[in-house]
């Protein structure tokens, strides 16, 4: 399994749209971004993400599955753009915020710390165990 991490601005898809959809889960369309569409490229059915506000909230909010591998972007007919499909899992116990992630030293190489701006990124397996417990869930959710 790998983990990963979506980002999503709150007032345009937040962690509740997230869970209204349910079991079914909802394209994580509208990336256009090279890097972030090559991640989702990489994706396997049963990877973990977290599900990441952005803007003011900075934070890491829930856990989400993979549940659809790479497929078009039906936002698009250009045919560069693909995207996964991502189901809800639970939310976190207490947010994780940015300024966290950067002031816990485990986290200093985190793709999060240093590259805020990508929208879809991969977390490593220590990472992923390090947010889970700040943020009181279990890693193995």
């Amino acid at each position: 399994m790998a983990y990963w991490l979506f980002k999503s601005e709150p007032n345009t898809w937040s962690w509740d749209d997230q869970v209204a959809k349910g079991d079914a889960g909802e394209e994580w369309d509208g990336v256009r971004n090279y890097q972030a569409r090559n991640n989702m490229r990489l994706m396997k059915v049963g990877d973990r993400g977290f599900f990441y506000h952005s803007l003011k909230e900075k934070s890491v909010v829930g856990i989400v599955e993979v549940c659809a591998e790479c497929h078009p972007d039906s936002t698009t007919d250009d045919e560069r753009w693909e995207c996964v499909d991502i189901r809800a899992i639970a939310p976190v116990k207490t947010p994780v915020t940015l300024a966290m992630c950067k002031e816990n030293e485990a986290l200093r190489d985190m793709v999060l710390v240093n590259n805020t701006r990508l929208s879809v990124q991969p977390v490593t397996e220590e990472e992923w165990a390090i947010v889970c417990e700040m943020a009181g869930v279990p890693a193995d959710l």
